[in-house]
């Protein structure tokens, strides 16, 4: 006699055991200069159960980003040696998605006018409350398992479209 398993994809719980499982295996670079602000964002994101490292400056941060693989970046802007849009900048050369959250005193928006390919998935003025913080990197990273998870389906819509097939 066999068993039914009763359906995690509809229970409430189980949305949160998948989001826990989630969290759990995401890695987050955090870059900032300022030693509280770092040590606090490193602390708030550990204790939410998020794998942390960081990065006192863009160039330490450019250097880690060669030796891991994160599935978020979140950076200052102005800081010593490379600033948080020159990381991005680099970042976004040498072809790396990853996506960024720039949690700053003063945006670059003319940067970002100027060269809209360097805007971060997300904006942060400082000071920021911590909820707001949080808030920010719960959206982001849901936002690209959902872009991920819609990426081979686009590509496969592309490829039928691009070869002559019709498409339903």
């Amino acid at each position: 006699m066999v068993k039914s398993q009763p359906n995690r994809f509809s229970s409430k719980g189980h949305r949160v055991s998948f989001f826990r499982m989630m969290v759990n295996s995401t890695h987050v670079l955090v870059v900032d200069d300022e030693p509280l602000v770092r040590e606090f964002n490193v602390e708030m994101l550990s204790g939410c159960g998020y794998q942390v490292d960081a990065a006192e400056d863009g160039a330490a941060a450019w250097n880690t980003l060669q030796l891991n693989t994160y599935d978020l970046v979140i950076t200052d802007n102005d800081m010593p040696n490379l600033t948080g849009v020159g990381l991005i900048e680099k970042m976004r050369a040498s072809g790396m998605t990853v996506p960024v959250i720039m949690a700053t005193s003063a945006l670059p928006t003319e940067e970002f006018t100027l060269r809209p390919w360097l805007q971060p998935a997300a904006t942060l003025l400082k000071p920021y409350a911590p909820a707001d913080f949080l808030g920010s990197v719960k959206s982001v990273l849901c936002a690209a398992v959902a872009t991920a998870m819609l990426a081979p389906a686009a590509f496969h819509q592309q490829s039928l479209t691009e070869s002559g097939r019709k498409t339903a």
